[in-house]
């Protein structure tokens, strides 16, 4: 098991320290930055989240995964 740590940064904005969670292996803290981005855009109302980027750290800071917000929520219709 692993402790990975996530951040969420846009062009005008950074969440520092927005969760973290123990993982098994890289494809499980991909699954839990993707329940993140989708928990953060149901509840925050009608901002505009394309621009925006879940970044996820191991326990020293290193990084592990960039998630852009909008691979999460699809495109435009």
């Amino acid at each position: 098991m692993a402790q990975v740590y996530f951040h969420c940064s846009s062009t005008e904005r950074v969440l520092l320290n927005y969760g973290d969670a123990e993982v098994r292996d890289l494809t499980e803290a991909r699954e839990q930055a993707a329940l993140i981005v989708r928990r953060l855009i149901a509840g925050r109302g009608a901002e505009d989240w394309r621009d925006w980027m879940l970044h996820a750290s191991d326990d020293l800071g290193e990084p592990l995964f960039a998630l852009p917000f909008a691979a999460v929520i699809g495109p435009l219709q």
